[in-house]
């Protein structure tokens, strides 16, 4: 405390609170001059899997045996509801008779079709004639945003020789459609995704910030104060992530960084909202705004920058991870919040100095001196701020008057909600977690429901037999999910490697087809054992959409299994240095456990049964769980302390009734503001983001609303004295039993 307060009288003195202003105002300006912004070192890559995996191995394994010269494919899909006709065929003709005559940039190759005669080449249309899709490749090196301004020339070259804009229109209306897919589909479709959602995630977020802010404290200028601190911490942390990925330190993408943001306005505001709050306490007791602040920061600043400590290193341990999704988001998260505590503790103080009480106009707060002196020069009665919401005093008495009842009701709801988990169905596929109206999703849809389902994405089966004879393609024909097995194709280099294309008789991407990768590889390695190939299991490799989707169901489960217990392990070791007492370390991180398998339970019944998404994505569970476990900890940490912190002068049951009161109305609005900022997520077009939002919105509030104010106080008056052990409060009240 006294190196806070010291701290709080170098950063916010009568004298400094201009010059810690000016300093971060130099500071700010000079890194971003100097540095780049972090959205312009974004990466587009959607290899999310380490080297190591096999799909991604078989991947490489194919680009140097057996390469496609062609270049990367944009799949044409065509569709018309009433069935292709000889017309549409021969317009299709013309497209790439123009693409073959006046390539569009970028683009290196395309089948000859229009040489094709017409009844050809509607016979290699789909079996129910509605569908032909037509492949156009594009050079490797090409950028989305050169491939971008390709698509809208081959738009424009579609749309003349159909004579309408076939793109934009109603699948189910009458006349020809055209979808844009496949990889380069896909990727342009995502990048124009983001691009669209950052700067709608950023204004609907500090739209919802401010609102909620003025709403909470009615105060015009302190909705304001908090934004002020969050936007001078983003002016340092952009340019330092962007001078971390321009080094390649770190990869970012535009995902994490939207989600950064959600996170600096809504963990940033709680930490401004604690010292705010903690302020205007002291504002009413002191008369000096300059020494009520320096109170503040000493009172509250702990509590802020334990609670950054514990959420940063939390998040950190995304770093662990494999997969790319996770690891992306461990520095990003981690900076954003020790910078952001670091602006609480700097620049918003400084803030708050030069307003003083003006701060909080209208409802100024003031000492009962300050008080009575004013109503001798008004004439009239003078309204003193009260900070504790009935709410907060009625929780109070509750948890320390009835507690066994609250920890029976508390934990029958949160158990039941946390039994809805082993019912979740999970889904990995990137293309599922885009809008369904998206074009390239459109595309795909329309391939799956007019094709064989596996010629969506073939399964590609590489073997070495080391020059011995041998042949899978019998073996893999005979599996019962197996449509089709290609002639084996040799290597370029290497005679010895074999590839073949199998197409399944499932969904590729469905969890049915991802549950029989093993098989796949299973029966190559029993064909190469019996042919007399050595150490068979290192020469088989398995390729393609749906080896992708069961590596990275393999390795996300992997990189769950090892974070979830060292994130556990993090903040098991900080609350115990924090609070010293293992007791009380106990059961706040199994009640911010049992929160977020509620949260998780209570949001698949949103998510599944409201919003009728037949699975959530795998991802969600690692990430709502640092994030809850993490965030959620936050709050307990503020209350817990307050509640510690009284015991040093009360008896226990008033210690808790006062630690609840105080911390109530601040943690409220806190996690009103921070459920809200994830709540944002909920307009993205991407359901991966949708569900997060969702599920840890409602996680902070089960936190906000059950978790702190009832169940947690609850839990420490019934254990007692042991709720200290073995620290200094327990064997204070030891010693006052003794004398008694």
């Amino acid at each position: 405390m006294n190196v806070l307060n010291k701290l709080g009288k170098i950063v916010a003195g009568s004298k400094t609170r201009w010059v810690t202003i000016v300093i971060w105002i130099l500071l700010v300006g000079m890194v971003s001059s100097i540095w780049p912004q972090v959205n312009n070192e974004e990466t587009n890559s959607n290899n999310l899997l380490p080297d190591e995996a096999m799909s991604n191995e078989a991947a490489k394994l194919a680009e140097e045996e057996f390469p496609n010269e062609s270049g990367v494919p944009l799949l044409l899909v065509w569709y018309q509801d009433e069935g292709l006709e000889e017309a549409d065929i021969k317009e299709i003709q013309s497209v790439y008779q123009e693409l073959e005559s006046n390539p569009v940039e970028y683009q290196s190759k395309v089948p000859s079709f229009a040489k094709i005669p017409v009844a050809a080449l509607l016979e290699s249309a789909s079996e129910d004639g509605k569908a032909l899709t037509t492949p156009v490749f594009f050079k490797e090196d090409a950028s989305t945003e050169e491939l971008q301004k390709s698509l809208q020339n081959l738009k424009k070259i579609i749309t003349e020789k159909v004579g309408k804009n076939p793109f934009d229109t109603n699948l189910s209306e009458d006349g020809l459609h055209v979808r844009m897919t496949g990889p380069v589909g896909i990727q342009t479709d995502a990048t124009e995704l983001f691009s669209q959602a950052d700067l709608t995630l950023l204004l609907a977020t500090v739209l919802l910030v401010l609102v909620l802010l003025i709403v909470l404290y009615r105060s015009p200028i302190l909705a304001v104060v908090p934004l002020i601190g969050v936007g001078f911490a983003y002016g340092l942390i952009s340019p330092m992530l962007g001078f971390m990925a321009s080094n390649g330190w770190i990869v970012v993408d535009s995902q994490a960084i939207s989600i950064m943001t959600v996170l600096l306005f809504g963990a940033g505001t709680d930490y401004c909202l604690f010292l705010v709050s903690r302020y205007r306490d002291e504002l009413q007791l002191e008369p000096n705004k300059y020494k009520a602040l320096h109170l503040a920061i000493a009172n509250s600043g702990g509590a802020i920058l334990m609670s950054a400590a514990t959420t940063a290193l939390g998040l950190l341990t995304l770093s662990l991870a494999q997969y790319a999704s996770y690891d992306r988001f461990a520095v990003p998260f981690s900076l954003a919040i020790v910078m952001m505590a670091v602006a609480v503790v700097t620049i918003l103080p400084a803030l708050l100095a030069v307003l003083g009480r003006t701060a909080f106009f209208p409802f100024i707060p003031r000492t009962d001196k300050m008080v009575e002196e004013l109503e001798k020069k008004k004439g009239k009665r003078v309204r003193k701020g009260n900070t504790r919401s009935r709410f907060s005093k009625a929780a109070g008495r509750l948890v320390t008057e009835k507690p066994v009842p609250i920890i029976v009701v508390t934990l029958i709801v949160l158990g039941g909600l946390a039994a809805l988990v082993p019912r979740i169905d999970y889904s990995y596929g990137v293309l599922g977690s885009f809008p369904e109206d998206m074009p390239s999703r459109e595309g795909f849809t329309i391939i799956s429901e007019h094709y064989p389902a596996g010629e969506i994405a073939p399964t590609n089966v590489i073997i070495d037999t080391e020059g011995e004879e041998v042949d899978v393609k019998e073996q893999l024909t005979e599996l019962d999910f197996v449509e089709s097995v290609s002639e084996p194709r040799e290597g370029k280099e290497n005679k010895e490697m074999l590839q073949y294309v199998v197409t399944l008789s499932l969904n590729p991407y469905e969890e049915e087809a991802i549950a029989r990768v093993p098989t796949l590889k299973e029966t190559a390695e029993d064909a190469l054992a019996e042919a007399g190939v050595e150490n068979a299991s290192d020469q088989v490799w398995i390729g393609g959409e749906t080896a992708t989707l069961y590596d990275t169901q393999n390795i996300t489960n992997r990189d769950q299994q090892l974070i979830i217990p060292v994130v556990l392990l993090i903040i098991a070791t900080l609350l115990l240095i924090y609070l010293r007492s293992i007791v009380a370390m106990a059961y706040l991180l199994i009640t911010v456990v049992l929160s977020f398998f509620s949260a998780l339970g209570l949001g698949w019944l949103i998510i599944h049964y409201g919003l009728g998404a037949e699975a959530m994505q795998g991802l969600i569970p690692l990430y709502a769980f640092v994030f809850l476990v993490a965030l959620g900890g936050d709050y307990n940490i503020f209350m817990i302390s307050s509640i510690w912190k009284n015991r040093k002068h009360m008896p226990l049951k008033q210690a808790i009734a006062e630690g609840v009161g105080e911390t109530s109305s601040v943690i409220t609005s806190a996690g009103l503001i921070l459920a809200g900022t994830f709540l944002v997520l909920a307009v993205m077009p991407i359901q991966v983001l949708v569900q997060f939002g969702i599920v840890t919105a409602i996680g902070v509030l089960l936190d906000t609303f059950v978790v702190r104010p009832l169940l947690v106080p609850a839990i420490t008056t019934v254990l007692g004295k042991y709720s200290f052990w073995p620290g200094e409060l327990w064997k204070k009240e030891d010693r006052e039993k003794d004398h008694s």
